[in-house]
């Protein structure tokens, strides 16, 4: 089994970003030896100070999509066309960061648009209710641009805007994101799954979690697809007769679910 999985409003509550709920899940995926995947709008810094965190060393997908990373215990996978990038290797699926922030200068004339580029980690902190050290991790961008866009009304024209030029928006759960046509969680997960397949005896069966429209692309792609609720009511809608809905945001929801699949695997405990 391979799980896939958002991190804010999924693992992550989404009021603190707390992680505490799903602790017996995590527990019970580490005495499974599941691989865990984050698949996330997140930095490679964001990543890794939570990988440390929760005693995880696997792949992770960041900046939805933008690139995937193998760390150095998946050394002897076979990767296609993977850069090397200090201790990791990385397929590299996005535009630039800087190509992304011209974008933003350049239609800042037509737009109200403000991205994390034009922001202090301070104002970053405030924005997300990040602690004032995460910000600066969060800051810390390689392929996308979070943003707002004051009125949000005019979110279509700025994306037709942005696909004119060869970039993409897609909405994740606080922000909207900018980001290179190239990329986007599916394709990411798709690359991540194919690796483990090609590496393995068999295809490994495939659990996807998310809550925000920027995850549909890899819920759609997973063999098990979970919908985690919105804090607050309403949820992600997808096309799939076979999705499941958490019953509960957040971590708890996330604890629950994955706890579930896990025991109709034959994972659960003993």
């Amino acid at each position: 089994m391979l799980i896939l999985t958002d991190l804010d409003g999924s693992l992550l509550d989404h009021e603190d970003y707390s992680w505490h709920d799903a602790r017996p899940a995590l527990e019970r995926i580490r005495q499974a030896s599941v691989p865990l995947v984050f698949v996330t709008s997140k930095t490679r810094s964001e990543v890794e100070t939570l990988q440390r965190q929760l005693a995880i060393e696997e792949p992770f997908v960041v900046e939805n999509g933008g690139g995937v990373f193998f760390p150095p215990r998946y050394d002897e996978l076979e990767l296609p066309a993977a850069e090397v990038l200090d201790r990791y290797r990385l397929i590299r699926l996005g535009d630039s960061y800087t190509r992304v922030r011209a974008f933003v200068e350049e239609a800042r004339p037509r737009f109200d648009v403000l991205g994390f580029g034009d922001l202090s980690a301070e104002e970053i902190a405030e924005l997300a209710d990040l602690s004032l050290k995460d910000a600066e991790l969060a800051r810390q961008r390689d392929f996308a641009e979070p943003f707002l866009l004051d009125p949000v009304e005019r979110i279509d024209e700025l994306t037709a805007l942005a696909r004119r030029e060869g970039l993409e928006v897609t909405r994740g759960g606080r922000f909207f994101h900018l980001m290179g046509r190239g990329q986007d969680k599916g394709r990411a997960v798709e690359i991540v799954v194919g690796v483990f397949e090609r590496n393995s005896v068999e295809r490994p069966v495939t659990l996807g979690l998310g809550d925000s429209p920027n995850d549909l692309p890899m819920l759609e792609r997973v063999d098990i697809p979970i919908v985690i609720p919105r804090l607050g009511g309403g949820q992600l809608e997808m096309e799939r007769e076979d999705v499941r809905m958490a019953r509960f945001p957040g971590s708890k929801g996330w604890n629950e679910a994955v706890l579930g699949v896990l025991a109709e695997e034959g994972m659960g405990p003993e």
